[in-house]
């Protein structure tokens, strides 16, 4: 489906773009980088895999979050809370923290790109200064996509995490754009379409699964099921 206002969209100058679920499909990323970690402690650190499944791996960074919620926009620090814990529990020294998060990291950045993605983003950034906004911690360096991007904001640097309205404040702030001059692309209701556009900003909701919206929102002005679409309505 795509619904759409071109009046609107001829005062866009900058586009910010949500990444997880986004660009590509986020539980197959964090599914692998899960498995990639757990084969690491196999190796390295056995006594973690003697003790610990994967699920157990994931409950137990859920707990920590629970201890540490002024830090639950902080997801690097999460897990290297995670790892320190796993490290005390099994007997080994915490310092493996660090090279833990690395390999955890290295893998979450193999990343699988919807195919529409990186032809919608070569065409938008010809046009358009893109910038990326997420609550996740994903390089688009190491994944290769940094070339189409003027910049990337993340949860981590800012302090918090979408939908703060601090959030969106900030990156205007430091991208020197008003909230009229920007559109706000992404997949979540909430994060992505109704925060941003509670701070006077346009936003596209990319529904790639034909998703029912929540019922307790103000339904989308825009919804594109891919980013070929967004690539349309912006340069048309």
């Amino acid at each position: 489906m795509v619904t759409s206002d071109t009046e609107t969209m001829r005062h866009i100058t900058t586009v910010i773009l949500d990444l997880d679920d986004t660009l590509w499909d986020l539980p197959l990323v964090i599914s692998h980088a899960e498995q990639s970690i757990y084969a690491w402690f196999s190796e390295h650190y056995p006594r973690i895999n003697e003790r610990f499944s994967i699920a157990d791996l994931r409950r137990l960074r859920e707990n920590i979050a629970l201890e540490h919620p002024a830090k639950d926009h902080d997801l690097i620090f999460l897990r290297e809370q995670t790892y320190r814990r796993l490290a005390q529990l099994c007997g080994y020294d915490e310092s493996l923290y660090t090279e833990a998060v690395a390999v955890f990291q290295r893998a979450r950045n193999e990343v699988t790109l919807y195919a529409d993605v990186e032809p919608a983003l070569r065409s938008l950034s010809q046009s358009h200064r893109l910038l990326a906004l997420t609550n996740g911690n994903a390089d688009l360096s190491a994944i290769g996509l940094e070339v189409f991007f003027d910049g990337i904001y993340t949860a981590r640097d800012l302090g918090c995490a979408k939908p703060d309205p601090k959030v969106f404040l900030a990156v205007c702030k430091h991208a020197g754009v008003e909230p009229g001059e920007v559109l706000h692309v992404g997949d979540d209701p909430r994060n992505d379409i109704d925060a941003p556009r509670a701070m006077g900003m346009a936003t596209v909701w990319v529904n790639r699964r034909d998703r029912v919206w929540p019922a307790d929102l103000e339904l989308p002005i825009h919804e594109i099921s891919d980013l070929t679409h967004l690539a349309v309505m912006l340069n048309s």
